[in-house]
């Protein structure tokens, strides 16, 4: 298993042992991890709800009246090293 898909199995599971749902999607370029938030979460849960995600590339909160909470977080994949990646016509 590749480094950045056991961290996203990682970050999902361990927002799970905190008691959110979560979702893995693998991308091209990266995987993302969403967990509803529910109406009432602790701040202590919080704390550790953002540590988690804290660990990721990128992360952020969706709110809305009518979705409620999404929280989401993005671990890039490793790009294979396959010599020179500028492409055609960018070579010195």
């Amino acid at each position: 298993m590749p480094a950045s898909e056991s961290r996203a199995e990682s970050l999902a599971a361990r927002l799970s042992a905190l008691g959110l749902t979560t979702r893995v999607e693998e991308h091209a370029r990266y995987t993302s991890i969403e967990a509803e938030v529910p109406e009432v979460l602790p701040a202590s849960a919080w704390r550790e709800v953002l540590q988690v995600v804290a660990e990721a590339d990128r992360f952020g909160l969706l709110a809305s009246s009518l979705t409620g909470r999404t929280l989401w977080a993005a671990v890039r994949k490793v790009v294979p090293a396959t010599g020179d990646v500028r492409g055609p016509g960018r070579q010195q």
